[in-house]
């Protein structure tokens, strides 16, 4: 190779370098060419002609031993083409790197004129002037440099995760790849790995062995020498009464735990608000910010307990003031029992409406048959213990009592109408008002009917009249009577069946006192075993459905009862049939037949009279 190859280009070689440079390398070229074209005649005038011109073959070889294959050296990219990227490592030729290890992950050309760039001389082609490089195989020799420092100097290196793969994650260390074990992610399990793809974190090297290309990490540990050295200082500055932030780092059934720099707190669910909280995930999520105070540190366990509703003032110590006995209150209902409702007038505050005091007139068996969660509702201040914290509200009382005015409207006498609400054993249920029912007691639907179940007679819905017969304000009753609406028939009894009368009627009962005989509907006379027919043949062939007559020997109308006699009945037929066979002799006897007639008749009457009492 002669001088003139050291500085004068091929035309062919000039033509490829004008498609390949960019201006501004041309001019680095024509100022390196100049400058070099500067020495020849320095030394060809003779300045230090004799050592310049013997320096040059050593200056030559200098150069060639400058850069050795395999070494990595920096070099300035000075032009790009479609195949390559050439670039000046300050040798006597550019060298070239394929276009392909510059093309980022999306297709984009990364090579940027002017960028320095660390590259591997792979080979050399003097007679070509050509040398290979490869900016990757540096980037590997570079990394694996990192790596070994690193990892002999207990240091830590910087890598991007990439990808999930079995067992943990793939991190890139900048072209290089390496294991990150699951365990060795975070000081506790992550449920959302995927979460970390794309983050820049620092590692630890575990091991690493060049020749297998194997590298595993470890974030944990750096976590844990910065977790250690934040509860250093959380440790010497925590102390009882300090209100301190923190973040939300676990959630249970009973609480949070609060991480406060390298030491978890418990928030307890009683301690986050003077309200109600079902579960404590209703009010924080993981990762959460908090403000809290620390009620409680045990130094020597290490144990500390916070409070959040701490930092307020405890409502119940003005709630007097604010809902006195008789205010008009408005609240959310929270929770539901078999006994009442509690509303919510403010965090921290709640009243209890009891199921008596939720309607005036409707019989409330549950809450939920009148309120739901969450529903607004109005109430007034019943009582208020400050001290046990509780509060008794009423409902009904918002509204006037319709019992107050129900004695105006319906007084006693009043004739109403209305639908049969319900039927039980006892009675009827009659729809008044809203609300209101009033009752028909089952001795008050007939005056003389035996009623055994009210639904012999009525249904329900069906629609009645009856009479109002006493209202009750203080235990909210409203007594009917239908059977009032006619007279008692039993006020008239001794009229319509005087004693001695003669009457009539079916057997409807027998028992062993005696018989019932019906005289009218609902009217019935009892003839006594000791009434029936001196004939005990007679007597014992009475039964239930005979037609019978008797004599009406006693009436009581206060009793209701009327006592019948078929005995006696008998005697009056005996007697009347005797007098009418002696009048029936009188016509055919003489004066002196007729008095002795007489004497006998008055004598057979006396007797018949006398067995009669002794009976």
């Amino acid at each position: 190779m002669n001088s003139d190859n050291n500085v004068n280009l091929t035309e062919e070689q000039t033509a490829s370098n004008a498609v390949q440079t960019t201006p501004a390398a041309e001019e680095e070229q024509r100022e390196t060419a100049a400058g070099f074209d500067q020495e020849v005649i320095e030394l060809e005038e003779g300045k230090d002609s004799a050592s310049g011109f013997d320096q040059l073959p050593d200056l030559y070889e200098e150069s060639l031993k400058q850069y050795q294959e395999g070494e990595v050296v920096s070099g300035r990219i000075v032009a790009v083409d479609k195949d390559y990227v050439i670039v000046d490592i300050g040798y006597k030729c550019e060298g070239h790197i394929p276009i392909h290890e510059f093309i980022g992950p999306n297709g984009e050309n990364t090579a940027i004129v002017g960028d320095q760039v660390d590259v591997l001389l792979e080979r050399r082609d003097d007679e070509e002037d050509i040398i290979l490089l490869s900016k990757e195989k540096a980037s590997k020799i570079k990394i694996w440099e990192e790596i070994s420092s690193a990892y002999q100097e207990d240091g830590e290196i910087e890598g991007t995760i990439t990808a999930k793969v079995k067992g943990g994650l793939s991190v890139d260390l900048g072209g290089m790849s390496a294991f990150l074990p699951g365990s060795q992610v975070d000081l506790q399990p992550v449920r959302n790995i995927d979460s970390l793809i794309g983050q820049t974190f620092k590692f630890k090297i575990l091991k690493y062995n060049k020749k297998r290309r194997n590298v595993v990490l470890s974030r944990r540990i750096i976590m844990e020498k910065e977790r250690a050295e934040q509860k250093s200082a959380t440790l010497a500055m925590l102390e009882g009464g300090k209100v301190v932030n923190g973040v939300v780092k676990n959630i249970t059934d009973y609480g949070v735990f609060v991480d406060l720099g390298g030491i978890d707190g418990l928030l307890h669910v009683t301690d986050m608000s003077w309200g109600r909280i079902g579960h404590p995930s209703e009010v924080f999520h993981v990762g959460d910010p908090i403000e809290v105070k620390i009620l409680n540190f045990d130094r020597e366990n290490e144990k500390v307990s916070l409070g959040m509703k701490q930092l307020t003032e405890d409502p119940w110590l003005k709630a007097t003031e604010k809902y006195p006995i008789g205010a008009r209150v408005w609240g959310k209902v929270v929770s539901l029992t078999d006994y009442g409702a509690f509303v919510e007038l403010e965090p921290g505050v709640e009243g209890l409406i009891h199921v008596s005091e939720m309607s005036w007139t409707k019989k409330v068996r549950h809450p939920s048959k009148i309120v739901s969660v969450n529903d607004i509702v109005e109430s007034e201040v019943l009582d208020i213990d400050p001290q046990k914290k509780r509060i008794s509200l009423s409902m009904k009382h918002v509204e006037p009592n319709p019992w107050d005015i129900i004695g105006e409207k319906y007084p006693e006498g009043t004739i109403i109408e209305g639908k049969i609400k319900n039927i039980t054993d006892f009675g009827i249920f009659i729809g008044i008002d809203e609300g209101i029912d009033g009752l028909v007691h089952i001795s008050d639907i007939s005056w003389t009917r035996r009623i055994k179940h009210p639904s012999e007679i009525f249904k329900k819905g069906q629609e009645v009249r009856a009479k109002v017969l006493k209202i009750d304000k203080e235990n909210e009753r409203f007594s009917l009577g239908i059977k009032q609406l006619a007279e008692d028939p039993w006020k008239t009894i001794d009229q319509r069946y005087p004693v001695g009368k003669s009457v009539s009627g079916l057997v409807t009962n027998k028992t062993d006192f005696g018989v019932f005989i019906e005289l009218e509907e609902g009217i019935e006379g009892l003839i006594h075993v000791s009434e029936l027919s001196r004939d005990k043949n007679k007597a014992a062939q009475v039964e239930v459905g005979d037609m019978v007559t008797a004599k009406v020997i006693n009436v009581s109308p206060k009793d209701r009862k009327i006592g019948l006699s078929i005995r006696k009945l008998e005697v009056d037929q005996e007697h009347t049939v005797y007098r009418d066979y002696l009048h029936s002799r009188q016509e055919a006897t003489t004066p002196l037949g007729e008095l002795l007639q007489e004497r006998l008749e008055e004598s057979e009457l006396r007797r018949l009279e006398e067995t009669e009492e002794k009976e």
